[in-house]
């Protein structure tokens, strides 16, 4: 089976960029160097970006500094228009925008479509609105409360959702009146470049916004370290958020870090099991397992353990492996060949460590080219296991049961990370008040959807901060408060 997309959907002048955008015009980089970018539902490499040096983001963030006056100063019409503009030019790039993440992340088309295009385009939307509303003051006392914009944001963003990851720290930025520096994943660059695109179709002011592509030991340190960046918003693995963390604190500068999950999804015996297994596999595969987000732990009661592994493992024979761009395929590979042999050595150790395979595995068969890995889940899996602590970060699910909601929550709170998680049950009142006592930024009940104008960040290793709505707009914000 021949995985590669047809070369008529990424046309040569988006795979092949050699230019940053600074200060509102492409320019060229410092250094002659280059980054290839590869398609790994083949493995071959389809395109090539600038790598990015530290001169490179000297000039970026001289760019930022230099145009935060006057977009700062900028009326909230004023800008919610030139979101709005924004958000036209990405809406008629939709379809393009889907074939190319479809393409560098392997993102099934359909999800590209729906999910890594149209959540963006929705968070942008809704920050138009947010965009247009009067600055909130506050009075106390004799003092005037006032939020201002931060300053020059240095944004660091990964591939699993290369323009919704984006859009979550840009959108919030520019409505709050602040300039930005991003720095896209090397690994999914190419929808950066769709995005800048669009920023000079929608003629966003010089400088207000700067694309800088790199690697992270290159351009992400300088970033983050840079002592003109006065907050550095990065979304990534909880080793490099202390990392960067690290690197502001010799300044003082604040940080929003979106990190890593473990989320757990505690189905209570009453729950509609059938529904709780079939969107709980869903969410747990979506994006091939690419989602910090993933409810990775499922809870069962043991009662109905035996029932729930016969649907899990039924739910799971429905996801067929392949190409992208075929209707049927409901995964596509892993982002690159290192995430793929992380994640088979994940398989490898629960296999030694006695957790039961149910599905999948290291021996299930896969696509021959290409970076994929079986959807797999585990039964019997120890709570202090590492395939329970561990962020896998690809298609891998592990089942552990509980005699009752005490020992539930107990597991679920086992963790050093508190992103998302789930509750089933018949009885919401049950279910709110188990959601209550996770510990973790977001609880899902009985599969309620997602909803971007809620605040979404965690607690513990999972990150500090919040991002979308009002509360994600508040992140790009200082205090101050004047006495009269």
């Amino acid at each position: 089976m021949d995985l590669a997309a047809p070369p008529s959907l990424l046309p040569d002048s988006l795979r092949f960029r050699r230019h940053l955008h600074l200060g509102g015009e492409w320019t060229p980089p410092a250094d002659t160097g280059l980054i290839d970018v590869e398609n790994p539902s083949t493995g071959e490499p389809i395109g090539q970006v600038p790598a990015g040096s530290p001169a490179d983001v000297d000039r970026a963030v001289a760019a930022a500094r230099a145009a935060f006056p006057g977009w700062s100063a900028a009326t909230p019409a004023e800008r919610s228009a030139h979101l709005d503009r924004l958000h036209a030019a990405l809406t008629a790039r939709a379809d393009d925008l889907a074939r190319t993440i479809a393409v560098e992340l392997g993102s099934p088309l359909k999800l590209a479509t729906r999910v890594q295009v149209g959540l963006p385009l929705t968070v942008l939307r809704d920050h138009v609105a947010l965009a247009a509303r009067a600055p909130v003051e506050e009075s106390i006392g004799n003092s005037l409360v006032v939020r201002e914009p931060i300053g020059v944001v240095g944004a660091i963003t990964p591939w699993n959702y290369p323009l919704h990851q984006v859009m979550a720290k840009l959108a919030p930025a520019l409505a709050a009146g602040c300039t930005v520096v991003l720095k896209p994943s090397e690994l999914t660059p190419l929808t950066a470049y769709l995005l800048f695109d669009a920023v000079t179709e929608a003629g966003l002011p010089p400088g207000v916004l700067n694309l800088v592509p790199g690697t992270g030991p290159v351009v992400g340190e300088a970033l983050a370290g840079h002592p003109d960046v006065d907050l550095v918003s990065f979304t990534g693995s909880t080793a490099t958020g202390a990392r960067i963390m690290r690197l502001a604190a010799d300044r003082i500068a604040r940080v929003a870090l979106e990190l890593g999950g473990k989320s757990a999804n505690v189905i209570l015996p009453d729950a509609d099991l059938a529904t709780a297994v079939k969107v709980g596999v869903g969410n747990a595969l979506l994006n091939s397992g690419q989602t910090c987000t993933a409810w990775t732990r499922m809870l069962v009661h043991r009662d109905r353990y035996d029932e729930a592994l016969h649907l899990i493992a039924t739910a799971v024979a429905g996801y067929r492996l392949g190409d992208p761009f075929d209707p049927v395929t409901r995964l596509g590979p892993l982002v690159s060949a290192a995430q793929a042999g992380r994640v088979r050595g994940h398989i490898d150790r629960a296999l030694a460590d006695g957790a039961r395979l149910v599905a999948g595995g290291p021996d299930a068969p896969v696509p021959t080219r290409g970076h994929f890995v079986a959807p797999t889940v585990f039964a019997d899996v120890h709570p202090d296991s590492a395939l329970a602590q561990e962020e896998v970060f690809g298609p891998v699910l592990a089942v552990i049961p509980f005699a009752d909601t005490d020992e539930a929550v107990a597991i679920a709170n086992n963790s050093k990370y508190g992103l998302a998680g789930a509750v089933w049950s018949a009885d919401t009142d049950a279910a709110l008040a188990v959601a209550r006592r996770l510990r973790t930024g977001a609880v899902d009940i009985n599969g309620a959807p997602f909803n971007p104008l809620a605040p979404f960040g965690g607690y513990k290793q999972s990150g500090l901060g919040r991002e979308l709505g009002v509360h994600g707009l508040a992140e790009f914000c200082e205090l101050k408060a004047i006495q009269r």
